[in-house]
């Protein structure tokens, strides 16, 4: 299994990984040491709570070392007039007249607030590939389904403004 994901994607990654480990990580150590010096451990809430910082620490290094290494490299090479990452899509939803704009993008970057929407969302996965004036079937489970009808599509390019997700 990969994880598909853009140039800036891995850039971004990776510049936070250089940050943890030159000064989130060695600040969590010396946490840890001050808190192991004010006496009990059992009984020591600072400790525990810094040990606990050190860990979501390392957790998220390993997790976007992980994200690094299975990643597949994408690009945007979709043709003029078809949806496809990083563009800004104009929506309607057939069922109550609603109108929105949606950008496509990596999983990693999604904001669905914000109305950017992951690439393998249902909705996401509708739209790819999609042309204006195109009616896409929504299927977010067997039983909850809807259409969207394409209105508008502006192309795009990778956002480097956009930050990457974290837990």
């Amino acid at each position: 299994m990969y994880n598909e994901l853009s140039e800036v994607d891995i850039r971004k990654m990776q510049e936070e990984i250089d940050y943890r480990m030159r000064v989130v990580r060695p600040k969590c150590i010396e946490d840890l040491k001050t808190a192991r010096g004010f006496g009990d451990l059992s009984e020591n809430y600072e400790y525990k709570a810094a040990k606990q910082e050190l860990r979501r620490c390392d957790s998220r290094l390993r997790y976007l070392k992980r994200m690094i290494a299975t990643a597949k490299v994408i690009k945007s090479d979709t043709r003029e007039g078809v949806a496809g990452l990083f563009d800004k899509v104009e929506i309607e939803y057939e069922d109550d007249g609603e109108r929105e704009t949606i950008t496509l993008m990596t999983t990693l970057r999604e904001d669905a607030v914000n109305g950017i929407i992951s690439k393998e969302s249902p909705l996401g996965k509708a739209v790819m590939g999609r042309r204006v004036g195109d009616r896409a079937l929504v299927k977010v489970t067997d039983d909850n389904q809807y259409y969207v009808r394409i209105l508008s599509i502006e192309k795009g390019r990778d956002d480097d403004s956009l930050p990457i997700s974290s837990f």
